[in-house]
This record gives structure tokens, sequence and C-alpha cells, in this order.
């Protein structure tokens, strides 16, 4: 009696849990049905179908001004000493800094090849050789010297010694 009972509670769970599933016929014929009713849709109303048509706006591009604006260029205050070169001025573009002279003096030979009054100057503070490639007594005159340079030398910037 008892096997019959459990084998009839297990009966009922299998048919149970077998009902509850929804067929992957169900979903697909939902599906068909929706396209079927967009479909008609997209028939019967054909205006929705087609892009809108949308007018570029034109514009005026901006007029770009160029504005001189050395003063406010960025410039490093070092108490530098000249180690090679003719005399540096209050301020200089430096496109290199080495801390062994030999290496400060291959690039300052470059530059002299290519026809630049560079000079080496050191910061005893850091140990670091400055290669200097030009220098000035103004500061515009060096920053459009530095801009210039970096071209070059990317990473070109301004010293002002004290």
């Amino acid at each position: 009696m008892k096997k019959s009972i459990v084998l009839c509670a297990g009966l009922c769970a299998v048919l149970m849990f077998a009902s509850c599933g929804s067929k992957e016929s169900a979903y697909r014929k939902a599906y068909d049905k929706a396209k079927a009713a967009e479909a008609e849709a997209a028939l019967n109303n054909p205006s929705q179908n087609e892009a809108p048509v949308v007018t570029p706006l034109t514009q005026q591009q901006p007029q770009q001004q160029t504005v001189d604006n050395y003063d406010n260029a960025t410039v490093r205050t070092e108490n530098v000493t000249l180690v090679n070169g003719s005399g540096l001025k209050e301020f200089s573009v430096v496109v290199g800094s080495f801390s062994v002279l030999a290496n400060a003096q291959g690039l300052q030979n470059k530059l002299k090849a290519a026809g630049y009054d560079a000079q080496i100057a050191k910061n005893n503070e850091r140990g670091l050789y400055r290669v200097v490639a030009s220098t000035f007594a103004n500061k515009a005159d060096a920053a459009r010297s530095r801009d210039a340079f970096r071209a070059t030398y990317p990473d070109a910037w301004l010293l002002y010694n004290k």
C-alpha cells in the first residue's frame, strides 16, 4: 500500500512539472504572429518606413585669432654656471639635460653642426648639465625660439638664470 501511494505521488509530481513548462512552439507561434502584424502595418502605412529628410545646418566657421601669449610662457628658474659657450643671457632655451658631461657635449656638437650657438650650463644643485640651444634677453623671443625647437626637440623648455 505504501508503495502505491509513493508511486502515485511521484507520478503526479512528474505530470505537474511536465505540464508547467512552456513549449518552444508556443513562443515561435507568438513571434510569427507579431512579425505578421508588423509586416501588415508596414504595408498599410508606408510613410513610417521612410527616413525623414533633414536639411543640414550650415554653420560659419569661427575666425581663428592668433594670440601672442608669450608673456605667460612657463619658465623654470635655476641657478646655473656656464661650462662651455659664449655666455648666457636672462632667458635660455634648453633642449637637453644630462648627468654626464660627454653626453651634453655630444648634443652641443650636433647643434653647432646645425648652425646654432649651443652652450652647456651646469645646475650644481641637481648635478645636471643643461644644453642651451639659444639664449635671449627677453622672454617673448625665447618663447618663440623654444616653439621652433619643439619641432625637433619636443621637450624644449625655458630657463631663467637667477
